[in-house]
């Protein structure tokens, strides 16, 4: 038995599609587990079988040590001896320091207690990255919820403005999670769950496998949101149940305007800003870009 088996991270990003991967893991895990893949997933959104339980620092004064040991204890039941496929969206950090103006500010706090967690090699670290005029929109509708939120324009100059990207980002991962290769696959190539499976595991036999018929994590419509944010700030409580039947109720209605979004002006300079980020990360000797 290898006694350090070799990792194959998934690290989301938010907003990617990360929960369809992890149910397309669910789907297929009975062939991937007889091939000799040990499967790591969180069972966020009704994967029932997912079990990660990965708790990362989510400030900047932690005590390495402890963290480290935290995330040791989540991935022990993971150290078979056979190469690992995790798949973990979290890993950066939550999407709500957006709002904020930060992108991911504790990246490099969770990267390095996950490095230090996990004593065999990281063969293969996959980011997919959107554009940050989508992204950050996502991020907004998928906090409203079940969140009371500001007018989106009122955070305008914060997306606009905010204090770093994924070249930082990437460049970071990559320095303390040391992967042997890493891989930054722009949304718009990401393709089926099967095809990210194979890009984050490209030796993998895929016969046998099943691309699953469901749409995970769909954001509710414009009038549904507006329906939960009247509920939110009227401080009513809603359990899942509750959204879910408030998106359903509303999820053909178009009477409201858009409930959030940038100009046609802002979207510009965001994607020229992607398409700028992009290109410095080409340029990053140790990272692939897709």
């Amino acid at each position: 038995m290898t006694e350090h088996p070799p990792l194959y991270i998934h690290a989301g990003a938010h907003r990617t599609g990360s929960t369809s991967f992890q149910w397309c893991l669910h789907e297929n895990r009975l062939v991937l587990e007889a091939q000799g893949w040990t499967l790591a997933y969180p069972g966020r959104d009704g994967i029932p079988t997912g079990q990660l339980a990965l708790r990362l620092p989510a400030g900047r004064r932690i005590d390495p040590a402890a963290a480290a040991r935290k995330a040791r204890r989540a991935l022990g039941s993971y150290k078979t001896g056979r190469p690992v496929i995790l798949s973990e969206e979290n890993i950066l950090g939550r999407m709500f320091h957006f709002m904020k103006g930060q992108f991911y500010p504790f990246a490099e706090n969770r990267c390095a207690a996950l490095r230090a967690a996990w004593d065999g090699p990281i063969r293969h670290l996959l980011l997919v990255v959107r554009p940050y005029e989508d992204l950050f929109v996502s991020a907004f509708r998928k906090r409203a919820e079940d969140h009371p939120m500001p007018e989106f324009s009122a955070l305008r100059d914060r997306y606009l403005n905010i204090d770093r990207g994924w070249p930082e980002l990437a460049a970071a991962m990559c320095d303390i999670l040391e992967p042997e290769q890493m891989t930054v696959l722009p949304y718009a190539a990401r393709g089926t769950n099967l095809h990210l499976l194979h890009r984050l595991a490209p030796g993998l036999d895929g016969s046998g496998l099943i691309e699953p018929n469901r749409v995970a994590n769909q954001s509710p419509s414009d009038a549904a949101l507006a329906h939960l944010q009247t509920r939110h700030r009227a401080e009513v409580k809603l359990s899942r149940a509750d959204i879910h039947d408030i998106a359903l109720r509303y999820a053909t209605d178009q009477t409201r305007g858009r409930f959030a979004g940038f100009s046609e002006l802002d979207r510009a300079d965001l994607a020229a800003r992607y398409a700028s980020d992009l290109k410095q990360i080409e340029w990053m000797s140790n990272i692939n870009v897709a």
